[in-house]
């Protein structure tokens, strides 16, 4: 059979299944043997030489028997296939797929490997059980698009290893390698496995963090922190830096512990605000030696944070203790809404329910030009961060995550602030004087500015975009009577309104005369009867300027609510101003609808697949979500120029 009719065959078989080529290179994948006969398709085994049928899971256990030999180097004598497992007297009734042996003995195994269709936990409980029941070392789970090679210290306590040694290497010499920065960017699972780092973070839960006794996301929000200041510091020197990364799991649990602690401590000192100068690691030396060796094959910089977002979005739900969790707006409906409203170098920036700060950070990459990286920042750039973005929230672990990737993708001052947007009176001190710079300023009114000055209620802001939480109702009169949208049509004061209703009057009040908005709402908000009052405000104080109806699947697992995103430019009727938006009775609307959400119906992200069966990748090594949200903003933008929009001229 031919490499391209191989290749066909191989897709054919894949298609809809659960395994991917990516971990396998085309010489390993050319290797493969198949025969058609009476419409059916069989592959030769590396091992016996005999036919096997040609399912998903037997071509990806071939490839590995593929791989074992030829990269890793293990001889054919070495391998068996289908062994069974003995659990004391008991013989297991399922044998494991592949077993390589020791080379003194044909009858200890040295790595147990899984190439098995169940849930990535059941496959990594049942390796656990084998390499306990077998003595083995090294064990080995894989799809053929993932990998998890996990080595058994002692009963019970592994640790995640970043590949399998070499029929030539010590297990112990693979253990003791240090690696630089462009050793990480070579070996990044993330890009060479394809995968997220919330599947990472599961795997940390399924086999440490479940019994370590921690607050899980505080521990791996930790942790990253730490790796962020490694990856920055390895980072500085450009491509000239040949410093060995410190966040490696060598040596002993206490050695390990000793230098994530030691980066830990400097981080905090290098960025200041994210944790208290008494925060500390909290994790056992055993159980943090785990932890760490499922993340330091994982290279943070360099991405757009969706992959940091998602785990900690998923970490933040999870231990909420049942009160109502944050979520995070999709990275690719940010980068829709920053391109739309194209800030620039000379704009101020909020976002008034900052979440993570996806909207701020993805400002910074706009304007720069460039995603998150370790490298050396120009003082343009720098000065730029630490002025022109501002985020407020409430929620004490979004502050934390926002100030955390302000603070590192800006390397500097981080204008993040734990406040209630809407009740500017009850904001602490930090809070006011760090907004103070963008107070609007009443020249000519004295009293007006005095009471503004008092009461923070006008702002200065060029470019405000935002995912206000609209679950739940403000029923506490002191923020209401704040509000002429808590008024009904009758002028009359209502007992409770919704949330994201009273951030849209707020907002307004961030916004400069000209200044701009993106605002996620429920579609209810657009239609609703009930809805004609904020329309009507709406429309009073703002040109729409575009209404993206977002897929129903964009905010899934976390809701199922229909959303759509409303852009808008604040009436500016002031010569002196610039007139960037004077005000009209009639004017074009954009209109788009997203039909490719990027999420599938149970919210889980859908990415673009290749002939491989496994996600594409950018240009950056991400991989690529399915969405058409980048068809609208380039849309819209040509649009906006044909309207010659202020914006987009």
């Amino acid at each position: 059979m031919t490499i391209s009719n191989t290749n066909k065959v191989i897709s054919e078989i894949l298609r809809g299944s659960e395994y991917a080529l990516t971990i396998f290179t085309p010489d390993e994948i050319n290797l493969l043997e198949f025969h058609t006969a009476k419409s059916k398709t069989t592959i030769i085994c590396g091992v016996t030489g005999k036919s096997r049928p040609a399912k998903p899971e037997e071509i990806v256990r071939q490839l590995y028997v593929n791989k074992l030999m030829g990269h890793y180097q293990y001889p054919r004598d070495r391998i068996a296939l289908e062994k069974s497992v003995y659990f004391g007297s008991t013989v297991h009734e399922k044998a494991a797929d592949i077993v390589v042996w020791e080379q003194e003995s044909e009858l200890i195994p040295y790595i147990i490997g899984e190439i098995k269709r169940p849930k990535r936990r059941d496959g990594l409980e049942q390796l656990k059980s084998y390499c306990n029941a077998e003595g083995s070392p090294i064990g080995l789970w894989t799809n053929g698009g993932e990998t998890i090679a996990l080595h058994r210290e002692e009963p019970n306590i592994f640790r995640n290893l970043p590949d399998l040694p070499t029929a030539t290497q010590k297990l112990a010499d693979l253990l003791s390698e240090q690696w630089t920065l462009e050793d990480l960017t070579k070996r990044n699972k993330l890009v060479t496995e394809r995968t997220s780092l919330k599947s990472v973070i599961l795997d940390m839960e399924n086999l440490v963090l479940s019994n370590a006794g921690v607050d899980s996301f505080e521990e791996v929000f930790k942790l990253i922190f730490a790796k962020l200041y490694d990856e920055w510091q390895a980072g500085r020197g450009g491509s000239r830096s040949k410093r060995y990364l410190d966040f490696r799991v060598t040596g002993s649990a206490r050695e390990f512990e000793a230098k994530v602690t030691s980066l830990f401590n400097r981080a905090k000192m290098q960025w200041r605000g994210v944790f208290d100068d008494g925060e500390r690691l909290n994790l056992e030396p055993d159980h943090l030696k785990s932890c760490g060796s499922f993340l330091e094959d994982i290279r943070l910089f360099e991405s757009n944070l969706q992959v940091i977002d998602e785990a900690f979005e998923y970490l933040s739900l999870k231990y909420a203790k049942g009160e109502k969790g944050q979520y995070f707006t999709p990275r690719h409906v940010i980068d829709m809404c920053v391109k739309m409203l194209n800030p620039t170098l000379d704009e101020f920036v909020i976002d008034t329910a900052a979440g993570s700060c996806g909207f701020t950070v993805h400002s910074f990459f706009h304007v720069w030009g460039h995603l998150f990286t370790a490298k050396t920042l120009e003082s343009w750039q720098t000065d730029y961060a630490a002025t022109h973005v501002y985020g407020i929230d409430f929620d004490p672990r979004s502050v934390k995550i926002a100030r955390a990737l302000n603070l590192i993708a800006g390397d500097g001052k981080s204008n993040v602030y734990r406040a209630n947007t809407l009740d500017p009176r009850s904001w602490s001190n930090e809070a006011r004087v760090g907004m103070l710079p963008r107070l609007r300023r009443f020249i000519g009114e004295p009293e007006r500015d005095r009471w503004n000055i008092d009461n923070y209620r006008y702002f200065d802001f060029d470019v405000l975009m935002t995912n206000p939480p609209f679950a739940g109702d403000v029923k506490d009169t002191r923020i209401t009577y704040q509000f002429d949208l808590a008024k009904n049509e009758r002028g009359k004061w209502q007992r409770e309104v919704s949330r994201d209703i009273l951030f849209v009057e707020r907002n307004m009040e961030f916004l400069k005369p000209g200044g701009r908005m993106a605002i996620i709402l429920p579609q209810g908000r657009f239609n609703n009867v009930s809805d004609n009052q904020l329309r009507s405000f709406i429309g009073s104080h703002a040109r729409v300027l575009a209404c993206v109806s977002l897929h129903i699947n964009t905010f899934k697992p976390h809701t199922n609510t229909k959303t759509s995103v409303l852009f808008l430019q604040k009436w500016n009727d002031d010569p002196f101003k610039g007139a960037l938006c004077p005000r009209k009775a009639d004017y074009p609307i954009f209109f788009g609808v997203s039909e490719s959400p990027g999420k599938d119906n149970l919210g889980n992200y859908r990415y673009r697949i290749g002939s491989d069966n496994a996600p594409e990748l950018d240009s950056n090594g991400q991989m690529m979500v399915e969405h058409d949200l980048d068809e609208i903003a380039t849309d819209f933008i040509a649009w906006a120029k044909l309207q010659r929009l202020s914006f987009h001229r």
